[in-house]
């Protein structure tokens, strides 16, 4: 019985090893609060809900996983940032900058895109019910199974 114990615990060990990080740099956070400026910054699975980020440099930052719902992303730059299943439920995101961003699996319901510009944005999956997405620009960006603002779900064509 103790030995057939010791050979699961063995088998079923690696496996706990080899879950993805999800953890965020608490300096890169405190960065971001402070200064606004975080491009590059690690921010995976970071609670940034309801934050005033209006602005922000958030070039190339791994935002996977975040918690954006309710925040204020007004005019922040976002070029290139890895949002792959965050949550930007309720986000404002007017004349914000997304060109080359992941937003693969993301959830903006109800957020304010409203003169975004997404150029060569990964959509697949992405969930815009009810979004606000008045004069955003959406060229050259990837539509697979995305969730358009009125509900429908696209194929796999590349504009709406």
């Amino acid at each position: 019985m103790k030995l057939s114990i010791i050979a699961l615990i063995t088998i079923l060990a690696p496996w706990g090893l080899m879950a993805p990080a999800m953890a965020y740099s608490p300096e890169d956070l405190e960065q971001l609060k402070q200064t606004g400026l975080c491009a590059r910054c690690d921010l995976t699975g970071a609670p940034l809900s309801q934050l005033n980020l209006s602005g922000a440099n958030l070039r190339n930052a791994n935002l996977s996983q975040a918690d954006l719902s309710q925040t204020n992303l007004a005019d922040a730059d976002l070029t290139e940032a890895n949002l792959e299943v965050a949550n930007l439920t309720g986000a404002n995101l007017i004349s914000a900058t997304l060109t080359g961003a992941n937003l693969k699996s993301a959830t903006l319901e109800n957020a304010n895109l409203s003169r975004a510009g997404l150029f060569a944005t990964n959509l697949d999956g992405a969930n815009f019910k009810g979004a606000t997405t008045t004069y955003a620009n959406f060229r050259g960006s990837r539509f697979r199974l995305t969730t358009s603002p009125s509900g429908l779900v696209t194929s796999d064509r590349r504009y709406w």
